[in-house]
């Protein structure tokens, strides 16, 4: 038996058959070198990059001594933004599936107050949150942190470069002393040392580093006249035709005339900047992840959080002033080992940013010709799936198994057409392959799910 083997640590059973049922072999190393730590009851700071398995690291390591019995917050997660906090109480929720009646609740801003304080009032083992929403609660008293075991701090870095650090020590204040605080960082800035040296209790440390380049991603930049940035961009995407691909924008505005652009050339494409509304921004993010947008047009405030896998291509219409940015961004192409691709293109105004990215590299950058690039099109860029929205969710007890059921079982289509369910208090979303979506709208309307009718529309 290996000694990356999930069974080699003191876990209940259901919740190995969990972490088996959701195809984790083995440990990866910030998995392997954290678990014994959490299991141990120690505090630890852990520096690992992100997709490096951190969220399975704690979240293992916070469900293990849980006890289900007890309906009260036993283990608190902080994370940066709303949609981090999504992810990682969808992931919790995964690996606590087998495990009970386990209830995950993410609280953050941009969505009403009182449903949330309604759900605390019947009891939550486990908050994800956003420091700001999590405080309110406790003002106001609709959340109690008094028998609370575990706090996490995920993405702890970025916490403190958005301004959370008086809003963190305020929420620790209301926590026991003798709990366990477990920090997770992909960085190791000055904040983090005097956060830890103020709450946390002799932690172990842990840091993975990265022996060899994450992921290969392939750059080229391209010297564009301003006049020519946004056609630029469809150009690069008809020579290279990547799905998903982000493209990157300095403003709102410079995002919506993009959309229109690419929209109007037959591209599938999606905005995401910080004027929308927090209802059409979370549709457009599970649009986009679940493969019925191609491209996702953001700009980087709009775009913090994120974490999508598989993004074939990032595009930057117009280079960051900041080459950790730059970098911030590309890193979203080729996750999970896979060659990535980064096109940047360049207005002569913006050679000196290039030149500080080239400094960063420690390497000349790949310089190419937009003049051999297609000028449009040969056939519209469409994503392969098509997204259902039932309206019903959480609070009417259904599940993505209640789903893939009623689709698969009743309407008739195959497994494979089905892809990505998510499921919100009220509604939820279904990715279903391009050419069976109407089939399959059409299937769901004339019958029922769980034995219930609901509304079902194609976005």
């Amino acid at each position: 038996m290996s000694h990356s083997d999930f069974s080699t640590l003191p876990l209940p059973a259901p919740l190995l058959d969990s972490i088996q049922q959701l195809g984790y072999q083995q440990m990866t190393p910030i998995q392997r070198a954290a678990l014994p730590v959490i299991l141990g009851g120690e505090d630890l700071i852990a520096r690992a990059r992100t997709g490096s398995g951190k969220t399975a690291a704690f979240g293992i390591g916070l469900l293990a001594p849980l006890n289900p019995a007890f309906l009260g917050c036993q283990a608190l997660v902080l994370s940066p933004t709303r949609e981090l906090a999504g992810q990682t109480a969808d992931a919790l929720r995964a690996l606590a599936r087998g495990t009970g009646n386990i209830k995950i609740l993410p609280l953050a801003g941009g969505t009403p107050f009182g449903p949330q304080a309604a759900s605390l009032e019947q009891g939550a083992h486990i908050i994800v949150g956003t420091p700001g929403r999590v405080r309110d609660h406790l003002q106001r008293g609709t959340l109690k942190l008094d028998r609370l075991n575990c706090l996490v701090l995920d993405e702890a870095d970025r916490m403190l470069d958005m301004g959370f650090i008086e809003v963190i020590s305020e929420i620790i204040e209301c926590t026991p002393s003798r709990r366990q605080t477990l920090l997770f960082s992909a960085t190791y800035p000055p904040g983090i040392e005097g956060l830890a040296g103020r709450f946390m209790r002799n932690p172990q440390q842990v840091v993975i580093e990265e022996t060899e380049v994450r992921n290969p991603i392939s750059q080229r930049f391209y010297e564009v006249s301003a006049e020519q940035r946004l056609p630029a961009v469809l150009r690069l995407l008809a020579a290279e035709r990547p799905q998903p691909c982000m493209v990157f924008c300095q403003t709102r505005q410079q995002c919506q005339q993009l959309q229109q652009l690419l929209n109007g050339n037959r591209v599938s494409a999606l905005a995401l900047h910080g004027d929308m509304e927090q209802r059409e921004r979370d549709q457009v993010l599970a649009l986009f992840a679940n493969q019925s947008c191609s491209v996702l047009v953001a700009t980087d405030v709009a775009a913090r959080g994120i974490d999508i896998e598989g993004v074939a291509a990032v595009i930057n219409a117009e280079l960051s002033p900041d080459p950790a940015v730059h970098t911030h961004r590309i890193g979203r192409s080729g996750r999970a080992g896979q060659p990535g691709l980064a096109l940047s293109l360049v207005t002569p105004a913006e050679q000196g940013r290039a030149r500080r990215i080239e400094e960063a590299l420690g390497e000349p950058l790949n310089w190419a010709s937009l003049d051999r690039l297609p000028e449009h099109l040969d056939k519209p860029l469409l994503p392969p799936m098509r997204t259902l929205a039932v309206a019903g969710g959480r609070k009417d007890k259904v599940r993505p198994g209640d789903l893939l059921g009623a689709l698969t079982g009743e309407a008739g289509l195959p497994g494979d057409a089905i892809g990505k369910i998510s499921i919100s208090d009220f509604q939820a979303l279904v990715a279903v392959r391009w050419d069976l979506a109407q089939t399959a709208l059409e299937r769901l309307e004339q019958g029922k799910i769980k034995g219930r009718r609901f509304k079902v529309r194609l976005l």
